[in-house]
């Protein structure tokens, strides 16, 4: 059907709203049908970039599933880069990173931290505080391995600083230690 739709819309004028609209229930359908190969031949096919940052942008602004979001925020920061602002990169960064390090975790437990999937530095705290230690490794070496010459909103200090907070907190105990007297 989304075929014969994309056919029908070169043999007669539609509305640049329309085609966005046509395109996006396509792209998602791909994605959620876990199609990426066709998903990005559709990206590929739509010859204004407006119209495919508008796509790319608004799909991803739906909040489809893990690996949907992961490769719209992928697609996005590799091929617009300097059409989006600071903050929208930033953002668009902070998912696809979240996102990477959701797929780190047993696919059981992400369900857990995927409303966490934008903001990578508060799943970490997370898991820290959920007692997942392995998990945060792998976790935070994903992480180092994509902030490596990345700008970002945060950097290797601020995981560094958070893991040193809470490896403090696990040393400190909150009673004191009697003496025996014999």
């Amino acid at each position: 059907d989304y075929e014969l739709c994309e056919e029908w819309g070169h043999l007669y004028p539609v509305s640049r709203e329309n085609l966005i609209s046509f395109h996006q229930e396509h792209l998602l359908h791909l994605l959620e049908m876990g199609d990426m190969e066709k998903a990005l031949k559709l990206l590929q096919r739509i010859e204004d970039p407006d119209i495919c940052l508008a796509i790319s942008e608004q799909s991803l602004d739906q909040h489809p599933s893990l690996a949907a979001s992961h490769f719209l925020a992928d697609y996005l920061t590799t091929h617009f880069y300097g059409n989006l602002t600071v903050a929208r990169h930033n953002e668009i960064q902070a998912l696809y990173m979240g996102s990477k390090v959701l797929l780190t975790l047993p696919e059981l437990y992400r369900v857990n931290y995927f409303h966490l999937s934008s903001r990578p530095l508060l799943m970490l705290e997370q898991l820290l505080m959920n007692m997942k230690v392995d998990w945060v490794a792998v976790a935070v070496q994903t992480l180092h391995q994509l902030l490596a010459g990345q700008e970002m909103g945060f950097a290797v200090e601020d995981i560094d600083n958070l893991l040193s907070k809470y490896a403090e907190k696990a040393l400190d105990f909150p009673f004191a230690l009697k003496e025996k007297r014999s």
